[in-house]
């Protein structure tokens, strides 16, 4: 691996936060953002790095976790035993290659067979049932592996779980996978659907979503099945192999896979592999893989296991799934933060037993790559059960026009531009673009801008929807819709009043407070200050914004470099956005930027804060290096001159010690602000 030890432990870092992310966002909110086969190639990107620095292994490695830690509010169950993961196979190679690790760490004889269970690997959710004297006493999901979430009284709603069972240990913890079919699946969504309810991007998403409910009766009302594929705590054994083992779990009334079979070599286990995939469209559920075991249980319990998986199990992993159709519409989406997204419209097509309709066309580079044009052959691929993608244009050599991606909004003609460097294209419309309507408005009343408050996501929301509020200054007339709002339902005298009072508080503002609810891109709070420790006031800078030499004038601004100097440049570019902000300022009278800096012996130096700060905030941090005159910056660079370090620093921590800058501790950084 062509990599050096500082850029490895940098990706480290990075993947381990990334990877994290991808766990939280699949297992604990039941989101998942990209696909099961780009997870996969993530975590073996981050296994093979370490492999080659074993000594760079990070205590939050990818590699030592499983799922992640549960934030529902539903009530958190240590298990027993942990519910671990299984390693990842894409190829006969590495199933070959895992039957001989199998025989190099039992130093089996070379004769010696290796005898596994083969079975499909279900996409659901991963659940424990623990029956005490025969009797269900506890349902919890697999949350990090260790804790999970208590289920119980939902997991008794579903028909295949058993509320007693006969003949079993006295204490014995079923595990297997909840899901939902793909036909039961499909219902519901119709019934979501014609109901207004939430509509379910795939089978496995709407289980999770429905065991995971407060209300059990919301579970019972979802077609949930379950399926056993093995077990955790026993106060007996339940046999001496694996599949006698399942065959119990069949006798107790659990349901197991009808296409568990015996394979005793690579080339049986590869067959029964290409036989399961074979049959995986004709599934009533869906399936991403196959999990080989090892059969006899006295080898399992010397195998043991590694940090995150046993070394007796594995899962071989499907291909992604593609299929051909036709590119009938390329239409643009409008996200919240004035994003342009390409979404291609197919003929519909079945991928894996799913009609797919739609397909991500990820940004203009994209398309550009792909030499996309409306009616053109494609292939697409799916896996992971996330919206498809396409690999490859089958007619991009026959003569047609390319496609020409947008220069304005869709949603409000604006201007629509890729700053340099970038592939994403955002609208520049700003305060008056319907598609970033609400999330503009969210960050204008947030605590770090006018931190108005009352008004809430809800709150805006519902305003919104009332046609009260486009544009900011509409919040400031909010009075004129007081007799309406009094008779809105969760609407008392007292709390529309308090809601009034807290906007005409706020109608004299904070100067940089006003610049930065603006939402103009990568103007930030300290931004903010700079820019209007320089020009005074909001009408000064849209003036230098606006003038022959803005963006030189801009750039020489301490703390404002060309890219922030061209975003402002493009946001008063733009004769609605200099409307908007011309009718806000008809509503609110925003002060004279006066610094309360302290003439310090800090005044004019740039401090920077990292790690985690264990006595006050970051944005107290940053206010207190402010009074003393100094410049709280987000990043380390030669022209820093301290660094205040709390645990966990990182590569901030690395630079400053690379460039000879003085760095101290949260208590020292407390000591200096007292005796300025």
């Amino acid at each position: 691996m062509s990599i050096s030890e500082a850029d490895a432990a940098n990706r480290l870092m990075r993947l381990a936060k990334e990877i994290a992310r991808h766990n939280r966002l699949y297992h604990d909110r039941d989101a998942p953002e990209i696909t099961d086969a780009d997870y996969d190639a993530l975590v073996r990107e981050n296994a093979a790095i370490e492999t080659v620095f074993p000594h760079l292994v990070r205590a939050d490695s990818p590699s030592r976790a499983v799922g992640a830690a549960p934030s529902s509010p539903l009530a958190k169950v240590a298990h027993a035993r942990p519910m671990l993961s299984l390693e990842n196979a894409f190829s006969g190679e590495e199933v070959a290659e895992f039957i001989a690790r199998v025989r190099r760490f039992l130093s089996l004889a070379p004769q010696e067979p290796v005898a596994l269970t083969a079975e499909p690997k279900i996409d659901g959710l991963s659940c424990s049932l623990r029956y005490e004297d025969g009797a269900l006493v506890l349902a919890a999901t697999r949350g990090d592996g260790a804790i999970g979430e208590d289920v119980t009284p939902n997991a008794r709603t579903i028909a295949d779980i058993p509320q007693r069972i006969a003949g079993a240990p006295a204490l014995i913890e079923v595990r297997g996978e909840v899901y939902m079919a793909k036909a039961d699946f499909a219902a519901l969504n119709q019934r979501q659907a014609e109901s207004g309810g939430k509509i379910f991007a795939n089978p496995r998403n709407a289980a999770a979503g429905s065991l995971r409910q407060k209300d059990a009766s919301i579970t019972a009302a979802r077609p949930l099945r379950f399926l056993a594929h093995g077990w955790g705590e026993l106060s007996e054994p339940l046999g001496h192999t694996q599949g006698s083992a399942m065959a119990r779990l069949a006798g107790f009334g659990f349901p197991v896979s009808n296409l568990l079979r015996m394979v005793g070599s690579v080339e049986e286990a590869l067959a029964q592999y290409a036989a399961i995939e074979q049959a995986r469209a004709d599934l009533p559920f869906d399936i991403d893989g196959v999990v080989y075991k090892v059969d006899r249980l006295d080898w399992q319990e010397r195998l043991g296991q590694v940090a995150r998986a046993p070394r007796w199990g594995l899962a071989h992993k499907f291909p992604a799934e593609r299929a051909e159709t036709t590119l009938e519409a390329i239409d643009i989406q409008v996200g919240r933060t004035g994003k342009l997204t390409p979404v291609g419209r197919l003929t519909p097509v079945g991928v894996g037993g799913v009609m797919v309709a739609n397909v991500t066309l990820h940004n203009r580079d994209e398309i550009a790559r792909l030499g996309l044009r409306v009616g053109d052959r494609v292939r697409i691929q799916r896996a992971g059960d996330v919206i498809p993608q396409v690999v490859e244009n089958l007619t991009r050599d026959e003569p047609r026009a390319a496609y020409s991606f947008p220069d304005h909004c869709p949603e409000c003609a604006s201007e629509a531009v890729a700053e340099e460097g970038e592939v994403d294209v955002r609208c520049t419309g700003g305060l008056i673009c319907p598609a970033q309507r609400i999330e503009r408005l969210k960050h204008f009343v947030s605590r770090a801008a006018m931190d108005i408050e009352g008004l809430g996501e809800k709150t805006i929301v519902e305003f919104a929807e009332l046609d009260w509020l486009h544009a900011p200054a509409d919040i400031f007339r909010l009075n004129t819709h007081r007799s309406d709002l009094l008779g809105r339902e969760g609407w008392k005298e007292k709390s529309v009043d308090n809601l009034l009072a807290a906007i005409d508080a706020k109608r004299e503002p904070e100067p940089a407070r006003f610049l930065f609810g603006l939402g103009i891109r990568h103007v930030g709070i300290v931004t903010a200050k700079d820019l209007l420790r320089c020009f005074g006031t909001i009408e000064r800078l849209r003036e230098v914004a606006i003038g022959d030499n803005a963006q030189g004038e801009l750039s020489s601004v301490e703390g404002v470099g060309p890219v922030v100097a061209e975003a402002l440049v493009d946001f008063f570019h733009e004769p609605h956005n200099r409307a908007a902000l011309d009718d806000l300022l008809s509503e609110v009278r925003p002060q004279p930027f006066q610094s309360q800096a302290q003439q310090t012996e800090w005044s004019g130096k740039t401090i920077v804060f990292t790690g985690s700060l264990e006595t006050m905030s970051r944005d107290e941090a940053k206010a207190q290096a402010e009074r003393l005159g100094a410049r709280a910056a987000g990043s380390v660079s030669a022209k820093t001159d301290l660094v205040v370090a709390g645990p966990g620093a990182g590569s901030k921590l690395k630079k400053a010690a690379e460039l000879g800058i003085r760095v101290i501790n949260e208590a020292e950084w407390a000591q200096i602000v007292a005796e300025a």
